[in-house]
Formats: C-alpha cells, sequence, structure tokens
C-alpha cells in the first residue's frame, strides 16, 4: 500500500536554496516535476514581494537554468525551469528509489515536501539515501492512502482542493459575512497562500471542466 510522507529540509538540501536567500518575502510552490532524456523540469509558481529581485536572483542560482515565464496572474506567476547537477541531492530521489515528489513549498529558509512511497520498503530506502548524502529531514507525518485522492482527476493538488472546499463548507461562496481571512484561520494558514490556492484551483478546475481543445486537425 502506499505511503505519504511529510517532510521538511533545509532549503539549501534541496532547490533554489540561493534565490530564496536572496529574495525573502518569496514563496516557492511546485506543481510538478517532468523528466525527459534525464533532465528534471519543474514547473512552479512563484509568490514573491519583489518578482523582478527573485527573476534577478534565479539567474545566478546553480541550481536552475533555462527559466521561461508560462502565465503571469496578480498574486502568482508559473515558470518552468531546467534542475542542473547543482540542485540538492533530494530532488533525484525519486530516480533513485522511486519515490515521487507530490508537493513541494519552498520559503523562509526550508521546503516542506510531500511524497508518495509505493511501499514501506521504497521508504526505508529514502531514510537510507538521506543518511548516506547527509541530507537532514525531519518527519512531519507519515500515513498510508485510504481512498483515491479527491479533486485530483480535475489537476487540483490536495491543498488546493482542502481549501476550495474548506471556503465551501463555511459558505464563503453564498455569504459576504465570510471572509478569506475566516478560512485561513480554519486551515491554519495565511491569507495571502489561502488566496494562492483559491486562485490556482480556480484555474486548475476550470480548465479541466468548462474549456474543450478542439482537436488537431
Amino acid at each position: 500500500m502506499s505511503l505519504f510522507g511529510e517532510f521538511h529540509v533545509p532549503s539549501d538540501a534541496f532547490a533554489l536554496s540561493q534565490t530564496l536567500h536572496e529574495s525573502p518575502g518569496t514563496t516557492i510552490e511546485i506543481e510538478r516535476v517532468v523528466a525527459t532524456e534525464k533532465i528534471l523540469t519543474p514547473y512552479f509558481w512563484v509568490a514573491s514581494d519583489d518578482p523582478d529581485a527573485f527573476e534577478a536572483a534565479v539567474v545566478d542560482d546553480p541550481s536552475v537554468r533555462n527559466l521561461r515565464t508560462l502565465d503571469e496572474f496578480d498574486r502568482a506567476t508559473l515558470y518552468r525551469a531546467d534542475w542542473t547537477d547543482n540542485v540538492g541531492t533530494i530532488v533525484y530521489a525519486y530516480t533513485q528509489i522511486g519515490a515521487t515528489i507530490l508537493e513541494a513549498t519552498g520559503q523562509d529558509g526550508r521546503w516542506e515536501l510531500r511524497m508518495r512511497f509505493d511501499d514501506r520498503e521504497r521508504l526505508d530506502k529514502f531514510r537510507g539515501y538521506c543518511d548516506d548524502n547527509d541530507i537532514p529531514f525531519q518527519l512531519i507525518q507519515l500515513h498510508e492512502l485510504a481512498q483515491p485522492l479527491s479533486g485530483s482527476q480535475y489537476g487540483l493538488t490536495e491543498k488546493q482542493h482542502e481549501a476550495l472546499v474548506t471556503a465551501w463548507e463555511l459558505d464563503y461562496f453564498t455569504s459576504s459575512d465570510v471572509t478569506l481571512t475566516d478560512i485561513a484561520a480554519e486551515l491554519g494558514i495565511s491569507q495571502q497562500s489561502l488566496s494562492q490556492r483559491l486562485h490556482r484551483g480556480y484555474h486548475s478546475l476550470i480548465g479541466e471542466t468548462l474549456i474543450v481543445t478542439a482537436p488537431s486537425e
């Protein structure tokens, strides 16, 4: 049975450590990672107090190259890039032991990772991998998959799904008395983080349910 683990690791054990250090006030959320021809290409959202400072820092960051802007919104920008051999070794854990990085959020000098392991043996290999490579990590939560992840069929991450459902349960969409502050307090996150999750959740839902792509001729 699959296992899901949530970890905290210092930024220098993962990626974009230099960028996070040089552009405080920046939050990076990796949406997915694509592997092509031995190159790992992350797609990630960035919310920053100073977007220009973020992009300037990325230029000199040895862990990434070929940064491209894909989408820009009021509160966040979607980028893609290539990870280099200088990236923290934990990024390559899934190529070594078969772990999958489902979510990754970087801010304030650390990364919060959510990873999936096909079985406990792979989890044990991951722990051994971190020990062998001197990667410090803090296990926050570990649980087994009891049922399919709701919302994933609509392109939602677990955090986006949780934010949308909580907003609905608190009648945010039908009552003017409920504010983003109320929902953020219920989830135990900042209003800025909530706003980003809702915004990207709307984007995914609309793209998966309302937008019809014409077939290629």
